[in-house]
């Protein structure tokens, strides 16, 4: 058996692989230990809890409607810790670049980090660079590794029955965003990806009420992200198909493409499951910040197992996890 795509891509093929990647004999030193895969590790450090994530981007193109690739690098980690209940405070960064790569492309590039890092309140504090020989490399490779501060650790795995799912806004937007510039589909800017660093609307959330659980939808979309979170929770999802917002043009896209725009990737949703008493200071929160507007209650926790959909005309059926997302390279 060798590594392929579908290894990379977020769904159950790539939980197959994690198994030979995660096989560390040494790894549960004072505690901490790899057997959570979370979002991050919890450090626990002279009484507080420090968040530390580290993630690696490939994404082609890596200039693309509504993102840049060092933007989506930042934002990535930003939100890794996010999700854990994190405050972000430094990253490091380390990039390998193929020769002939533009100078004037990588500076681009190092301005959208910036901007990233501006707008979450972070810093870049260390990082490395390597290049290789012209062929060996598509163009350029972002690792980004950060650590942050949580008050409240949250999980992924919290969820309870009675729970209230809440996705912070339209689903499918990044990945369709990508898919249709590479296949050369006009569309104009109506379909941009939704990339951005959420610490500060997520600073608010905490603020407002509890989360039980929490995960940012990236590979695999938002059914790959529901069923992680469900399964390790132990717990049933139910589903309203008719509450998911989707956009209209991403749905059109999707239907023309033949993908599900929810198993496509996020870089800058978030699904949460909150009890019911702190719904709406919840959504509250979220709608007062640009980045949660679109924000929308989609299903409940109930007792039992799966992920079920309750479809539009009265029907149910599972929401599979999926084998890995449709878009491959798409962080």
């Amino acid at each position: 058996m060798k590594v392929n795509m579908m290894h990379g891509a977020g769904g159950e093929v790539m939980g197959e692989l994690l198994q030979t990647l995660t096989k560390f004999t040494h790894n549960n030193a004072g505690g901490i230990g790899l057997e959570a895969l979370d979002d991050g590790a919890v450090i626990p450090l002279f009484g507080q809890n420090l968040v530390f994530t580290t993630d690696s981007h490939v994404v082609r193109p890596i200039f693309l409607p509504g993102g840049v690739i060092g933007w989506i690098a930042v934002c990535g980690t930003i939100n890794d810790l996010a999700m854990m209940g994190a405050r972000p405070i430094a990253l490091s960064c380390g990039m390998i670049i193929e020769e002939g790569f533009e100078i004037d492309d990588l500076a681009r590039i190092v301005a959208s980090m910036d901007d990233a890092l501006g707008e979450a309140g972070a810093n870049l504090v260390t990082g490395d660079t390597k290049v290789m020989e012209r062929g060996a490399l598509d163009g350029i490779a972002i690792n980004t590794a950060g650590i942050g501060i949580a008050e409240t650790v949250v999980r992924d795995n919290g969820l309870v029955p009675g729970d209230v799912i809440i996705v912070s806004g339209t689903l499918g937007d990044h990945g369709l965003a990508i898919m249709a510039h590479r296949e050369g589909f006009d569309l104009g800017e109506q379909i941009i990806s939704d990339v951005a660093p959420l610490s500060g609307m997520m600073e608010g959330v905490l603020a407002a009420g509890t989360i039980h659980a929490m995960k940012d939808p990236t590979r695999g979309g938002f059914a790959s992200a529901i069923n992680e979170m469900a399964k390790k929770s132990g717990v049933q999802v139910r589903i309203a198909e008719e509450k998911i917002p989707v956009r209209k043009n991403v749905k059109s896209a999707a239907a023309m493409l033949g993908i599900d725009p929810l198993e496509v990737a996020n870089e800058g949703k978030v699904v949460m499951g909150v009890p019911a008493s702190d719904v709406d200071a919840i959504l509250s929160a979220l709608h007062s910040h640009k980045y949660g507007k679109d924000a929308a209650i989609v299903g409940t926790v109930t007792a039992g197992a799966h992920v079920i959909m309750e479809t539009a005309i009265g029907g149910e059926r599972f929401i599979e996890p999926p084998m890995g997302d449709p878009v491959p390279r798409v962080c």
